[in-house]
């Protein structure tokens, strides 16, 4: 998937922790091996040229592109697994695969934790006995900076911007770089939903506020490409460490 992972466990790594641990990483992989657009042997990429993939592969691209249709309609649109007229779920392949190694490792017996794919974070539980998660944001145009720091309990955090890959999110209406924001932050419930509206939401850009404010469940951060920064009124920041 082009990013980093980790895994951040504050529970004793019990035996059956351990194996889940490496349940997970192996499933990253796997994920990894079926949607890669980066590979061009991937399940995704084969489908892309219309090609045959086995069929033990069926219900986990049937599951993806199902969620990808469901925020596409929740989102007006803004939301597509096509976004540059090629077959590419990215934006909800991520989200999907972390939450789903993080519920590994909840069932196992691990529940407080924390797993982070490039930046886009589930939480579970607490990071210590009475003391929520910490996640810094970092600012997108301020190297080295923060825009803020979330904080939490059993949360969702999942950011789309250009900071790392320059404007690489499309306007799925123009198939061009949206380029209004320069970071999106959402939070919520679970990272599948929360990473996947992200991404619509960036690209929505003037008219993002508005449609965060009205979307249940979830509170944002965003940040215009002229410095100019905007928050929900629920947004779970740090007193003196955000906008």
């Amino acid at each position: 998937m082009g990013t980093v992972f980790s895994f951040d466990l504050r529970d004793p790594v019990t035996p059956p922790v351990r194996r889940a641990l490496k349940e997970a990483v192996a499933w990253l992989h796997h994920v990894d091996e079926v949607f890669s657009t980066y590979r061009p042997g991937s399940v995704i990429s084969r489908l892309d040229r219309a090609e045959p993939v086995p069929e033990r592969y069926a219900p986990e691209v049937a599951e993806v592109f199902a969620l990808c249709e469901e925020v596409a309609h929740t989102t007006g649109g803004w939301f597509s697994h096509t976004p540059g007229g090629r077959l590419d779920p990215s934006g909800m392949v991520k989200g999907w695969a972390i939450e789903k190694a993080s519920r590994m490792l909840y069932e196992a017996g691990a529940h407080n934790t924390s797993v982070n794919g490039g930046g886009d974070v589930q939480l579970r539980g607490e990071a210590a006995p009475g003391t929520p998660w910490r996640i810094g944001i970092a600012h997108p145009t301020r190297p080295g900076e923060l825009a803020a720091v979330v904080t939490g309990r059993d949360l969702a955090v999942a950011t789309s911007g250009t900071a790392e890959r320059g404007a690489h999110i499309l306007d799925p209406h123009t198939r061009e770089p949206a380029t209004a924001l320069a970071s999106l932050t959402l939070t919520g419930r679970g990272l599948t939903r929360t990473d996947a509206y992200a991404t619509a939401a960036f690209a929505m850009g003037a008219g993002a506020r508005d449609w965060v404010e009205a979307l249940d469940g979830h509170e944002g951060l965003g940040i215009t490409t002229a410095g100019e920064t905007w928050r929900t009124p629920g947004f779970p920041w740090a007193t003196g460490a955000g906008p």
